[in-house]
């Protein structure tokens, strides 16, 4: 077995010739047969098997720099980097991550996750050299479907200005997530297909050829001068009209080819993309049909592609699909936006059924926001559907374009909290944090399937800015009866007891409703409250609850800063600094009122959550039913002893 010779960096370079197309064939078996055991990320994988085998023939690692954008498509770079015995453990708990990671391997030479960074990263590395005077090779690599972003080109832009070798490989599948759109799409698809660029050019070589001595020559000077015969028939080249040399398009499955390219673009004075075509999914034919899917695949078998495990339940984006879908034959004012995620966050139905109201805008969140805020300013309802963690690259235009100006857009917020195998990149956990701290902004999350639909409804016909956050999975189908019509600013109160209150954000309403038959065993019967409006909080509802509750639990899955808990805390910290200050000018106070609760605030820590099973990292974090109930009964003993803990 030619891969058992693959122990550690360069081992490759050892290899005779005509062992790496055996190499090539053994790793896509091995990754089939890992990720259909393990799940994990399959088409892009089996897509860049000989692009990387090319990529550590012609470099030293981990002296040179490869950078992956995303990185969800370096598996292979970690089999040549000797990783092959982490992947019994890929992207669980403690185990190899799905992405590049530095404090995993000196061979990662930049931690990613999301889109259209290598570029930026890339050049960083290239400038640094310079001021440190090291001697070093830098490859970025960039999926079409990254080049979307507009961080990449701010890089290119920047790139162009650099004297000093920089590649940019350009791993052009045409496939980011979804399918690619746009004018850049188009653009590849046209450098890809000119018959007329690619037949002349075959035809002139294959002359020039048979000339005796000069026609060598003359090949020679066309490859390397910039007014070449692409330029001719392809004028206003777009990478080189930046000042960037382009080299290309080659095969991405011929390792000599692209080892030949490599080799030429080390030599060039300056930024060089290289356009390599691959195929996604290459050599296992399910994924080849159907790349989307096998982007992210949970277990599967090998035969048939199909999953082992069936779904029987909706999940919460299948919620999401099904409402939107209805809202779209309602009402003809209703839009839907996504950037590359068409499949990911459920809108192909909507896409489907209302193709004229369904925008793909590819990887640019940013440009989502405001092109939302900008249907919904000439009378539109547009909804963004986005993960939370993607939502981060809009702050600024959620802040600027959308809520100063008071816009109605609703933002559809998937994967929000503990999102599980894809790690610290990924976990939607900072949402509540950074959408509470703007202005105008309001914010809901969901109990169950059926509050879901319900908010969707009342958010696309609410006339403000508004986030609706609900997690990754299977749609808790509990609390079925407990349905009362939405309120705004108000919350749900699901169970009335004394003593000790919950008060729940979305998915932990099921934990807290554990928390609270826990307690109920050790003689505590407790208020359960269903939150619903983070922002605005309830406010009526915060000063209720103190009479005949010691203590009030806050329960979120997001970081404790900025978080739901913080805000309960600080609402109740400054109506005790203004009672000080009234009872100090001598007016009277309500007894009731002067009684601060306890606090005890059930979040995420603050720190970056790894990769891992979701029940595994709610342990760990000690937000699941059993470490929330712990927790509660060590504060309620304190307090019955008359101990006051800062909490």
């Amino acid at each position: 077995m030619v891969l058992e010779k693959i122990e550690g960096p360069n081992d490759i370079k050892k290899l005779e010739e005509s062992e790496l197309p055996l190499l090539a064939e053994e790793i896509r078996n091995f990754l089939i047969q890992r990720i259909a055991e393990h799940g994990g990320h399959l088409a892009s994988n089996l897509g860049v098997v000989e692009l990387t085998m090319a990529l550590h023939l012609c470099f030293q690692l981990p002296e040179d720099r490869i950078i992956w954008d995303v990185g969800h498509q370096s598996y292979t770079h970690k089999l040549l980097t000797g990783r092959r015995d982490g992947f019994e453990t890929l992207r669980k708990y403690k185990g190899m991550s799905g992405f590049p990671k530095r404090k995993e391997s000196k061979c990662d030479s930049f931690d990613t996750g999301h889109s259209s960074t290598s570029i930026s990263a890339g050049l960083g590395y290239a400038s640094a050299r310079e001021i440190t005077g090291e001697n070093y090779r830098v490859v970025s690599v960039i999926g079409d479907g990254a080049l979307t972003g507009g961080m990449a080109w701010e890089a290119l832009n920047n790139a162009s200005l650099l004297k000093t070798n920089f590649i940019i490989v350009l791993n052009d599948n045409k496939m980011s997530i979804s399918e690619n759109v746009g004018g850049l799409s188009s653009h590849l698809g046209n450098l890809r297909t000119t018959e007329a660029y690619q037949g002349l050019k075959t035809g002139v070589i294959n002359s020039l050829h048979k000339i005796p001595v000069y026609g060598e020559r003359m090949v020679v000077r066309i490859r390397r001068t910039k007014s070449g015969i692409k330029q001719l028939l392809i004028p206003g080249m777009l990478f080189e009209n930046m000042g960037i040399t382009y080299l290309g398009p080659v095969d991405g499955h011929d390792i000599g080819a692209m080892m030949r390219v490599f080799r030429d673009a080390s030599k060039v004075n300056g930024v060089v993309l290289v356009h390599v075509i691959t195929q996604k999914g290459k050599g296992y034919s399910p994924a080849e049909r159907h790349p989307a899917r096998f982007h992210g695949t949970e277990p599967f078998a090998i035969e048939t592609g199909l999953p082992l495990k069936r779904r029987t339940t909706a999940n919460y984006t299948d919620i999401f699909s099904t409402v939107m879908r209805k809202l779209g034959e309602r009402d003809q004012k209703v839009t839907a936006i996504t950037a590359a995620m068409e499949d990911g966050t459920g809108l192909k139905r909507f896409h489907n059924m209302f193709p004229e109201r369904f925008f793909d805008v590819g990887i640019a969140e940013g440009h989502a926001v405001t092109f939302a805020a900008g249907l919904a300013a000439a009378g539109l309802k547009p909804v963004f559907a986005v993960y939370s963690s993607f939502l981060q690259r809009a702050y600024d235009q959620m802040l600027h374009d959308v809520c100063i100006q008071d816009l109605p857009v609703t933002f559809a917020i998937d994967r929000a909290g503990l999102v599980g195998s894809d790690g610290e990149t990924h976990q939607g956990i900072f949402d509540l944090s950074y959408l509470s701290s703007i202005p105008n902004m309001n914010i809901m999350a969901p109990k169950n399937k059926w509050e879901l639909s319900d908010m969707v409804k009342f958010a696309v016909n609410f006339g403000h800015p508004i986030a609706i956050r609900y997690p990754r999975g299977e749609a808790y189908a509990g609390l079925k009866e407990c349905r009362e019509k939405i309120v705004y600013g108000k919350s749900e109160k699901i169970y009335e007891g004394s003593q000790i209150a919950l008060l729940a954000v979305g998915s932990m309403v099921k934990i807290a409703e554990e928390v609270s038959a826990g307690l109920k065993e050790h003689g505590y019967d407790c208020t359960l409250v269903n939150v619903r409006f983070v922002q605005p909080m309830d406010q009526e509802l915060l000063e209720e609850l103190p009479n005949g509750h010691g203590l009030l639990v806050t329960m979120e899955e997001n970081v404790r800063k900025g978080g739901f808990g913080e805000h309960v805390a600080s609402y109740y910290e400054n109506r005790r600094l203004r009672e000080i200050a009234s009872q100090a000018w001598g007016a009277d106070i309500e007894e009731k009122q002067q009684y601060q609760p306890q606090i005890l605030n059930i979040s995420v820590p603050d720190e970056y959550v790894e990769h891992g099973n979701v029940d595994v990292l709610r342990k760990e974090l000690g937000i699941d039913g059993k470490s929330v109930t712990d927790k509660i009964l060590t504060v309620m003993k304190e307090m019955k002893n008359g101990r006051q803990k800062s909490l």
